[in-house]
Parts: C-alpha cells; structure tokens; sequence
C-alpha cells in the first residue's frame, strides 16, 4: 500500500510534539503502556454489557521485551485491538484519541477511567525510535492490519496475520548521539525503574522476562544465567486499599522505599474524598528533618498520579510551604491534564484538593496535640521552626491555619504550651500574652525583666529561636489577646502607688538621670527609675517595633546593622547601686560616668548582646575595684 500523509498535522506540528511536548523522553513508555492498559480496559468495559464476551482478568496483560541485536522495543497487549478503520483513524490523526471518544459514550458507566485522554502519547515513541510498527487485531474479527511509520513523512497500513487480538507495538530505537544515550531503553534495569516509576499501579501486570543468574548445579561456584517471567508493576495501590487489611508495617515498608528513608514516619494520613472532586491521598510526617530540607536542592511536593498513573513526581500546588516537610501522594480522576499528561492545568479540581489536603493536615496536627501528646512534642522539635516561619514569611495571611499549632515554653507549666493552652490558664484580670525572648530557657529566667512580670503571677512565654518574636508580630494576636514583651517599655504592671513614687524620684533624681543618659550619647535613648525591678540594680528595656531580640537576629543578616532597637535603662531605686549612683552625683561625676558605663554593658551581657569595647569594659572594672 502506498505512503499516507497524516490528515490533518504538519510535519512542524509533528516535529515540535516529538522535541518538546515531553521534558523527559522516558515518558515514551508511560504512554504506551498506559495506552496498552486502555486497550484492555474497553475489552472489559465492553464485556459488561455483552453476555457473549467472558473477561478472565488473569488472561490480560501488558509485556514488555527488547532485543539489543536488533535494537527493538517491544510492548504488547492483550486488549480489544482495532480495526483497518480505527487504526488508520486513531493513528492517522495527531492528537485523535480514541481512549477519550470511548469515555465520552460511556459516560454514564461507573469506573470508567481511561487513562488516555489527547492521542498524542503514542506519538512519543517517536522521541526515541526512527521507525514505529502496531501491528494489531481486533477482538472478535479475524482480520489484522499492520501501521508502519518513520515520523512526519507519513504512514502505510497494510494486511498481516496474526493469531490473537490485542496490539503490538515495535520501537526501533534511535543510534546514539553525544547528546543522549539512546541505548539505555534496551537496557532490562531501565525499563525496570520506568515502570515501577509511572506504571507500578496500572491494573494489569506488566511482564518481562529478566535475566538473572544462579550458582551452576554441578559447580556451585560458577554462575549460570537463565531467564524469568516478571512481574513489573505492583498493580493495586496500597492507598486504594482497605485500612482494615492494612497495618502500620505495610504503611511503613510502603515509604522507607518510596521516598528513600531509613526511619518509619512519625506519622500517616490515609485519606479519601468524593463529590465536587475525587481523590485518595497517602502522606507521611517524617520523624525527622530531611538532610536537605533547608537548602536550595529541597524540593516540595506531593506525587500525583491520574489513576494510578504518575503524572508529577513533586506538584508543590498541593502544599502550602508551611507543610512543605510532608512526603506523599494523591491520586484523583479528576484533573484537567495538558497535552502532554505530563503537567497540570491550574484548575479548579487541583485547587480544591489542596484546600482539603491543607484542612486535613491541620486536624491531624491538632488531633495530636490533643491525643498523643508526647508524639506531637517530638513531631514539633523537629518542624515547629518550619511552621513558625510560615507565618512570618507570609505576613500573617494563613495565621488561622498555623496558630494553633506553634508551641512555646511556658514559665508555668515548664513545657512546651500552645497558645490556646496558655489563654485558657490567664489569669482574671491578664490583658495580654506575654513573653520573653532569649538564647535557652534557662537564661531567660534569669532575665530582671522576667523577674518582674513574674512576681506579679503571670505567665511567660519563653522565646528561644530567632523566628519567634517575628512570627507573633505578624499574628499581631491570638483571639482577643495582644502580645507583649516583658522588656517592653510600656507594660504598666506598677500599682498606683508604685506609679507615684516613680514619679516623685523621677523628679527628685531629675539632673541625676539627664547627666546619665549624657555620659551614655546615643546608646540609650533614655535614662528612668523602675520600680519593677526587684533584686537586680538595671536591665534595658525597649521603645518601638524592633526589640532588642530581633536587633540581634536582624545584626546577623547582611544590612543587619540599619536595624537597632530604641534602648532604655532601667534603674532600680531601691537596690543599693542606686545610692551609690546618687553619692557618686555629688562627689565624682568622672568616676559615675565610668560607673555608668559598667552597669550599661553588665545589662547588655544579660541580654545577650555584647559590649562595644570590652578593654575599656575590663579597664573601668579593675579602676571602680
């Protein structure tokens, strides 16, 4: 038969299709195997309807084979196979799929999941073959045809024999070139990991025969090579599986191999929906941080498949950061798929399922917060520094996602508290959250102004990590309750009468605090008695947005040194360096400004910030002795 040009495609349109619909040319076997198991599929679905036709499903079956001699692909099927008509009509057309037209009469059937859906994937073999030939008959006739191309110039469909229905699909596999290595999809382990990596779920076995070797019968110690009929493909997905028939063991096995971890994870989500969209979802919490999870090489995401089909190996759409640490999958029908199945439209399904992933992941969360506690602890010393940035880097927009499951260390409970947990233990009259931020919990307990909040009953909040207090001033609240630094300025903690005898000191110690905060220049912005002090003689406090906390994680950042807290010195009137400061007024004004540096740079240490030159530190020490 002579040469046929494809009806209605250039060659242009061929040749771009071929170079670059597919990022990967191994997707060419998806493709094909995925059309191989429609073909069985429309045999089946055909035979629900038709009493003539018995459909024993261990007869059906997908194999694959090459032969390096030849440099040949084989994939063959035992599905419904075409006829002269569909053949040249499917084959004939680019981006004619039969696989769609068959889902769209069979609309109203339940399960019908066809895989293929644009026609174009057969066309992908053309990536890695010069010549493709289908040879194919169609169930129930006893005519077969055989389709016979080498790309854009065109096709023959000609008469041929053979025995059974199905299709069979040879691949003359390209030479190679410096640029790509043709020969390795003649290679049994490459086709091996191709379909355990997008086909390991197609519902029919995929069969190849393996070569492997064993010790020789009459020589132990010499090997022998024979050869195996395999089955490829796992078949039925464990997350399309009953939970009642499967045990933590199964989950376990099932994501050490899947995503490459030696521990079991510290948590599993098995998780299904029906109605505006269908989807089954598998996802882990790693026990642990991933090596790479705070470089640029860590990637987020979710495997997606399309009836068991692997479409993405990561769609970071179906995760917020914030819960970027979750490994999985979700499988759904009801994606729209582009040309080449092989990324995703932005639509309304993918959108959906992730709010569902997002709210479901959430209630686990706090399901274990309230269930299994000690779990969630060691799931949150792990990632809870994740999930806090989450609501720094967006600005507070998914606070309501995340606020209830950020914890802190809590002065009273001497434990990690959520924030619901700390409202709920507020005293009667408390106005705020309050909270205090340093290196380790046990030196923000020694803090004076810890000191001081805590002598009045509250309970603080401990900050330890660098994103803390950032984090809470982008929540800027929890419910009705603002949060309050214990070194803030303005926490007006003091009675009335502590008020006023503040106020009658400061009056009195007038010239006293100008000529301190004179002898400091600009690192203070303002010298005060305290009365909130209590066994320590200072402490410095701060005015304005930037704490001294976030001054030293801002200082750590390359244009870290525009940003510097409005720091004020507090003195405690009722400590005995405060009589001294007052005695040194009278009698030694050189010597208090020397006084008064050593007590500036002690609280700065306190605080955690160094001193801006240690030798005169040092030096005004050793003379005040």
């Amino acid at each position: 038969m002579s040469k046929k040009q494809f009806k209605s495609e250039s060659k242009k349109l061929l040749d771009m299709m071929i170079n670059s619909i597919y990022t990967h040319k191994e997707i060419f076997l998806r493709e094909l195997i995925s059309n191989a198991s429609d073909a069985i599929d429309k045999l089946y679905y055909i035979s629900l309807s038709d009493e003539n036709i018995s459909f024993n499903r261990e007869d059906f079956y997908i194999r694959v084979s090459a032969d390096k001699d030849s440099r040949t692909l084989t994939i063959t099927d035992t599905g419904i196979g075409m006829t002269k008509e569909e053949l040249e009509d499917n084959l004939g057309t680019i981006a004619k799929s039969g696989s769609l037209a068959f889902k769209s009469e069979n609309e109203a059937k339940e399960d019908v999941d066809i895989i293929g859906q644009f026609g174009v994937g057969f066309y992908s073999a053309f990536m890695v073959a010069d010549k493709v030939t289908v040879t194919t008959k169609r169930f129930g006739t006893d005519d077969a045809f055989v389709w016979e191309s080498e790309g854009a110039d065109g096709y023959t469909v000609n008469e041929t024999t053979k025995d059974s229905a199905g299709t069979e699909i040879v691949l003359k596999i390209k030479e190679n070139t410096e640029e790509e290595n043709y020969d390795e999809f003649l290679e049994q382990y490459k086709l091996k990991g191709i379909v355990k990596k997008y086909s390991d779920y197609i519902r029919y076995p995929i069969k190849m025969m393996v070569s492997k070797s064993r010790p020789k019968e009459d020589n132990k110690e010499e090997y022998e090579t024979y050869f195996e009929d395999e089955i490829l493909n796992s078949m039925v997905p464990l997350w399309k599986k009953n939970k009642n028939e499967l045990k933590d063991e199964d989950y376990n096995n099932f994501y050490k191999e899947k995503f490459f971890d030696f521990s079991d994870p510290a948590k599993v989500i098995h998780t299904s929906a029906d109605g505006s969209v269908s989807y089954n979802a598998l996802m882990f919490v790693p026990s642990r941080t991933p090596y790479d999870f705070y470089t640029k090489e860590y990637e987020k995401g979710l495997q997606l498949y399309s009836n068991g089909v692997l479409i993405m190996e990561k769609c970071g759409d179906l995760l917020p950061d914030y819960f970027s640490f979750i490994k999985g999958l979700v499988d759904t029908p009801d994606l729209s798929l582009n040309i080449s199945r092989e990324l995703l439209q932005h639509d309304r399904q993918l959108k959906l399922i992730a709010q569902r992933i997002e709210k479901k992941l959430k209630s686990e969360f706090l399901s274990m917060i309230k269930n299994d506690r000690e779990k969630y602890n060691e799931f949150f010393a792990q990632f809870g520094r994740h999930l806090k940035y989450g609501i720094y880097a967006d600005f507070g927009q998914h606070k309501e996602v995340l606020e209830d499951l950020i914890m802190f260390y809590s002065s009273k409970e001497k434990a990690m508290s959520t924030l619901e947990e700390y409202v709920g233990r507020m005293l009667p009259d408390q106005k705020v959250i309050y909270y205090a931020c340093g290196e380790n919990v046990d030196r923000i307990a020694k803090l004076p102004q810890v000191e001081a909040v805590a002598d009045k009953g509250f309970e603080i909040l401990y900050f330890t990590e660098d994103v803390d207090e950032f984090a809470i001033k982008m929540m800027m609240k929890y419910k009705e309750f603002d949060f309050k630094s214990v070194s803030s300025d303005d926490l007006d903690l003091k009675t009335d009468e502590e008020k006023k005898q503040e106020e009658e000191l400061k009056e009195e110690s007038k010239d006293l605090l100008e000529f301190l905060k004179e002898s400091l220049g600009d690192k203070a912005k303002e010298v005060i008695i305290s009365k909130r002090l209590k066994s320590h003689p200072v402490c410095i406090t701060n005015a304005g947005e930037i704490s001294i906390e976030m001054e030293k994680v801002l200082k750590a950042s390359p244009e870290g040194n525009n940003f510097k807290a409005e720091r004020i010195l507090e003195i405690n009137p009722d400590h005995a360096v405060f009589a001294t400061i007052k005695k040194l007024f009278e009698t030694d004004k050189e010597k208090l400004k020397k006084y008064t540096s050593v007590l500036y740079n002690s609280a700065l240490l306190i605080e955690g910030l160094s001193v801006e030159d240690p030798v005169e530190f040092s030096n005004n020490i050793c003379e005040l002795i």
